[in-house]
């Protein structure tokens, strides 16, 4: 603890000498030196206290003495690996099962969600006895070099899409992106299917069946791959995708992706490391949203599983566990499933049934939501408002016929919600969407104060930068993007 007295120019002197500048900060040009934490607070070297807005890996506070006391105790008594006996494992295990559709009941334990989702990358593979996988844009699905392969956020900056690969995508030209006309001509040349987002995509809100229609994308795609040979083993997603963008699919889309790619030959993963562990409010996991007669055939587990405790997760129904097993190879990880890990992870389970934090999220979200929405009304640069429970996103728009992301200015307003010692961040393509994902235990109060901050700063923006008050096109106004107009832009 002797370091928590050193100067934070210090403190970023050694962090620059010796660790890789690929291990990137938070706020680069004046980082935050965090030295304590407690629920949805962080304190810095200077004791000021930071309001925690997209941290979902301390799911049910960060330093929970319940959670903090459990890793406590079992280190004092035993922590080795899973080869022996122990009740710890066992239990947790069955804690999990209750929270889960029948069918899915062996489990795996691992230490991260990269490992997670590795593991179920090679169940697909050999259950299928195929080796292709479908992904949707954007996705990020761990940093292992398996899953940077599966995760377009990643590959496309480093060697590209293997053959392997078929990615849903959506088109990179901001011009065509926000337009639906333009899309149809751009998908007629690529042949390939867009992210299921009813914001930014071809089928849009006011689409009738939305979900049918990006279904049907993804059902393309298979089918291209397989006039070229290829076989799907499996189709990942996260059951709410995060990094592109806190996209809420249309409900039913997942069902129908899953009957298109059970028909080709392939499984359903359900990535559930961001959103899991009752996130979502309305159900403990997100992919039940779907309803309660679709069921994935491989879930995985991290980040808020262990409250920053390294646990991570694979559940699978026994045909696809025994086809694993016929290789006759066994699987053994190290510190997957020791009793500490077990401990700390019955213990966040003990805490989201005990503190009702999944009625919570569902009632402090909807607070979040309605008062984020009333924003939307008052701010035209917030163009759209989306979430459920504590997982939600603002998109933030320079204009409102193309929707193009308003970037700069969604760096500026994390900047100044910082320097109110707010803390949230961004993501999506355009790194325009405010990420909401904070620990479970954010209050009502929490949530009145953001959005006070929130406004104050969007008033001040619009009063001082030149800007936000030109993004509302007075009706009769608008042309289509053809006739040249365009967009009236924030800077």
């Amino acid at each position: 603890m002797a370091a928590d007295s050193r100067a934070k120019a210090a403190t970023l002197n050694l962090r620059r000498r010796l660790l890789s500048s690929s291990c990137r900060l938070f706020f680069p040009e004046d980082p935050v030196k965090i030295i304590r934490s407690q629920g949805q607070y962080l304190y810095d070297e200077q004791g000021r206290e930071f309001l925690d807005c997209v941290n979902n890996v301390a799911h049910v506070g960060h330093c929970h003495p319940t959670v903090v006391q459990a890793a406590h105790e079992q280190n004092l008594v035993l922590n080795t690996n899973s080869r022996y006996l122990h009740d710890n494992i066992v239990d947790y295990a069955q804690r999990l099962s209750e929270t889960l559709p029948k069918e899915l009941s062996v489990f795996y334990f691992l230490n991260s969600g990269s490992e997670a989702n590795d593991l179920a990358l090679r169940l697909a593979r050999q259950y299928t006895e195929h080796q292709d996988v479908v992904v949707l844009d954007h996705a990020y699905h761990g940093h292992l070099s398996s899953l940077i392969d599966i995760s377009p956020y990643k590959f496309r900056d480093l060697d590209g899409q293997k053959e392997w690969v078929h990615v849903v995508c959506t088109p990179t030209s901001p011009q065509v992106s926000f337009h639906p006309q333009a899309w149809m001509t751009w998908q007629c040349l690529s042949l390939q299917a867009p992210l299921p987002d009813t914001y930014r995509g071809p089928y849009r809100e006011d689409h009738p069946n939305p979900a049918e229609a990006y279904a049907n994308e993804v059902k393309n795609v298979v089918n291209i791959a397989q006039e070229k040979g290829r076989k799907i083993a499996a189709f990942f997603a996260e059951s709410l995708p995060s990094v592109a963008g806190q996209i809420i699919p249309p409900a039913g889309y997942f069902s129908q992706v899953a009957e298109h790619i059970r028909r080709a030959g392939g499984l359903f993963v359900a990535d559930e490391i961001q959103v899991g562990f009752g996130r979502v409010g309305k159900h403990f996991w997100a992919f039940q949203l779907e309803g309660e007669s679709f069921v994935p055939d491989i879930v995985t587990m991290g980040k808020s599983i262990g409250n920053g405790h390294p646990v991570a997760c694979v559940v699978t129904t026994q045909a696809v566990s025994r086809a694993f097993e016929a290789t006759g190879i066994e699987y053994f990880n190290t510190f997957g499933g020791n009793p500490v890990s077990c401990a700390v992870g019955l213990a966040v389970l003990d805490v989201l049934e005990t503190e009702q934090l999944q009625a919570h999220a569902t009632n402090v979200g909807s607070f979040l939501m309605e008062h984020l929405s009333q924003q939307k009304a008052k701010h035209p640069i917030i163009g759209d408002v989306r979430g459920t429970g504590l997982f939600i996103g603002v998109d933030l728009i320079k204009d409102e016929t193309l929707r193009t992301p308003a970037t700069e200015e969604a760096e500026y307003l994390i900047s100044r919600l910082k320097e109110n010692y707010i803390l949230l961040s961004t993501d999506g393509p355009g790194r325009n969407v405010l990420k909401f994902k904070p620990p479970m235990c954010f209050s009502l109060d929490n949530a009145q104060h953001l959005v006070a901050k929130l406004d104050d700063i969007l008033t001040d923006m619009e009063e001082k930068v030149r800007s936000c008050k030109t993004l509302r096109i007075q009706p009769n106004s608008v042309k289509h993007p053809s006739e040249g107009t365009h967009p009236r832009q924030i800077f």
